[in-house]
């Protein structure tokens, strides 16, 4: 039996600069050995649709052995999932992320996530995963910085369309955990005054964003949506 990464994972959406200076001052103060592990840019490439077995198949010689095992596990019992392609600082990287509680696979906040680096261009990635029968559903592009703050991993990131957002976010490798995790994150954004996005604005803004993509891709443009 393939062994699984699950992703527990709750955004905070900040919207302008200042607000996401004062996160990483409340951070700073409350946690003295914060580790800032640096910015990069990304795109990120979402797909609809298609055929995980047939993506297995088509990108079988280009990712590695015990990744391809796990992809193989997934391709056999994942139902709601999401698949995107990510560049990020140069490191191309296919990602799958499939549900574990009542939330969606694109945003949900329990999430069994499965990434491989590949030696290819994203746009050769690209048309693999269309090739296996998805179709686009939209590009995104964001500046992000990391860092790691009383053992969470807290990415904040600049998207284009939604502005600054935070994300707070714990890896386990039991699924029966993931209740108690999500809320220690939540205890732990109370104590920063990080409000917690919730998933039917998110689910709002992201099919706004997947309408109208073309509009805000690669730029510093953002819209609010209540």
């Amino acid at each position: 039996m393939q062994k699984h990464s699950y992703e527990i994972e709750i955004k905070s959406l900040l919207g302008g600069k200042e607000k996401a200076d004062a996160l990483v001052e409340k951070m700073k103060a409350k946690d003295p050995g914060l580790k800032t592990l640096g910015s990069h840019k990304q795109l990120n490439h979402y797909f609809t649709s298609g055929d995980l077995q047939s993506l297995y198949e088509n990108v079988k010689t280009i990712v590695d052995a015990e990744k391809l095992a796990k992809l193989k596990d997934l391709a056999g019992k994942a139902k709601d999932f999401s698949v995107r392609t990510r560049w990020a600082d140069g490191r191309v990287i296919l990602v799958l992320k499939a549900s574990v509680d009542d939330t969606t696979s694109q945003n949900g906040t329990a999430r069994l996530e499965w990434e491989a680096p590949v030696a290819v261009t994203i746009e050769e990635l690209d048309n693999l995963v269309l090739k296996s029968g998805f179709s686009y559903q939209a590009k995104w592009s964001r500046e992000r910085s990391e860092y790691v703050y009383n053992g969470a991993n807290v990415s904040i990131d600049k998207n284009a369309g939604y502005g600054y957002l935070a994300e707070f976010e714990k890896v386990i490798d039991d699924e029966s955990r993931a209740s108690e995790v999500k809320e220690e994150i939540r205890q732990m954004m109370a104590e920063l005054d990080a409000a917690e996005l919730a998933q039917d604005r998110l689910a709002r803004m992201f099919d706004y964003y997947n309408n109208n993509w073309q509009n805000y891709y690669g730029t510093d443009k953002i819209f609010n949506i209540e």
